[in-house]
């Protein structure tokens, strides 16, 4: 029986097994000192992380269905600037607008902007004049309603901790009609919304059912709304600069992390303190509170900003 010699076995002289690529290591061939390449772009890391990211792509390489075809104004900013992140995803946005709009009868085909069952006799999305809201009654024949529509922003979040930190910095500027939804696959949509609206009847069957003072009036509040509208668009911003600028979460050490309590929980000892305040105190509370400046709170949102 020969005995052959053993043959060399195959090393990378100076070179650590422990910092090789993991392909490298534990395989039956040879092992190569060099990295393996990573592709330049993300590789998500679950199917839902890849579903978000083609929905993402796809809404952003759609054509825009609106009637105006681009932005509003108001909302640009807010709109890139979270469309810039890779978590979040904007599907439909308003600024805010001043509507008069027609219900969908015979003889309306040629007035204004059509719509679904309604025609649109004005709309903008800036303050109003009554000539032009007088002038825009004239070439009415149905129901016309006048409409204050505030800011809304429909987003799509990458997880659920993406969709919570926006609705915390979008209550805290004053939208407070804002939810989450999710749906069917894991689509987690947030919607940024008030109840900051107006809607008044002015016009039946082509006539116009109140006073040109009246008329004055109503336009009045609505471009009053439409500044308190703007106002809190411009602090929605601001906060939200803030909030995606803030170190994530595994940037804290443990004991700022303890720390760190949720927006929920401190919204939620606030209300009570404020009921108990409500029973003691014989001050009227029938009055709408508007958004409180809490330093605390207001901090306290972006500390939960996750990865």
């Amino acid at each position: 029986m020969s005995c052959r010699p053993r043959p060399p076995s195959r090393r990378v002289v100076g070179v650590d097994p422990s910092r090789l690529p993991s392909a490298s290591r534990g395989c039956s061939g040879p092992r190569s000192p060099f990295p393996v390449p990573r592709s330049p772009f993300p590789v998500p890391r679950s199917p839902l992380m890849a579903a978000f990211v083609q929905r993402k792509s796809q809404c952003l390489a759609r054509a825009d269905a609106s009637r105006k075809g681009g932005l509003d104004e108001g909302a640009a900013a807010v709109v890139q600037l979270l469309n810039g992140r890779s978590r979040f995803c904007t599907t439909s946005s308003c600024s805010g607008r001043l509507v008069l709009a027609q219900d969908g009868t015979a003889g309306t085909q040629s007035c204004g902007i059509r719509k679904t069952n309604c025609a649109w006799l004005l709309v903008t999305h800036k303050r109003c004049a009554k000539d032009d809201v007088m002038t825009a009654l004239e070439k009415a024949t149905g129901d016309v309603v006048l409409k204050f529509e505030p800011f809304i922003l429909h987003v799509l979040c990458q997880e659920l901790q993406d969709a919570q930190l926006l609705h915390s910095v979008a209550v805290n500027s004053g939208f407070r009609n804002s939810g989450i939804t999710v749906g069917r696959g894991g689509k987690i949509m947030m919607a940024v919304r008030s109840t900051h609206c107006l809607e008044v009847p002015l016009s039946h069957k082509g006539k116009l059912m109140v006073s040109e003072e009246y008329v004055e009036f109503l336009i009045d509040v609505a471009n009053r709304k439409m500044e308190e509208n703007t106002w809190r668009i411009d602090r929605f911003y601001k906060c939200l600069e803030l909030a995606l600028e803030a170190p994530t979460s595994a940037d804290n050490s443990p004991g700022e992390t303890g720390k760190n309590h949720s927006v929920y929980t401190r919204r939620r000892k606030r209300k009570t303190i404020q009921e108990q305040e409500a029973h003691t105190s014989p001050k009227d509370h029938s009055e709408e509170q508007g958004p409180v400046d809490d330093a605390e709170t207001n901090l306290g949102i972006f500390a939960e900003l996750m990865i």
